[in-house]
């Protein structure tokens, strides 16, 4: 676990001692929430990109793990990219060989 700040240890001491209660949002702050929700979730544009056929399969296969479709996979891959939230987890699935290496190497 990554260690904490000073700012993050006063936090971490407070909540412990139950120094925090709980607070109902107003109905302003519900509406914000909302609105930000629906704004972030909204696929409004479509792409086409073309991918190698082992790409795409490995894909797939990472989707099934994680148990939701390959194309909401592919799309909260790359909103996790952008957004600067994209933690790479070691996959259960065996990595394959691509074979580009070799062939660069060898030619």
């Amino acid at each position: 676990m990554k260690k904490l700040d000073d700012y993050e240890e006063n936090l971490l001491a407070a909540y412990e001692k139950g120094e925090f209660k709980s607070t109902s949002p107003t109905k302003a702050d519900l509406t914000k929430f909302k609105a930000a929700a629906t704004a972030t979730f909204i696929k409004d544009r479509r792409i086409n990109i073309r991918l190698s056929s082992p790409d795409l399969m490995d894909i797939q296969a990472r989707a099934l793990e994680e148990g939701i479709p390959y194309q909401t996979f592919i799309a909260s891959v790359l909103h996790k990219y952008v957004s600067g939230r994209l933690i790479e987890k070691p996959s259960r699935l065996t990595t394959r060989s691509t074979g580009r290496a070799d062939k660069r190497r060898s030619g």
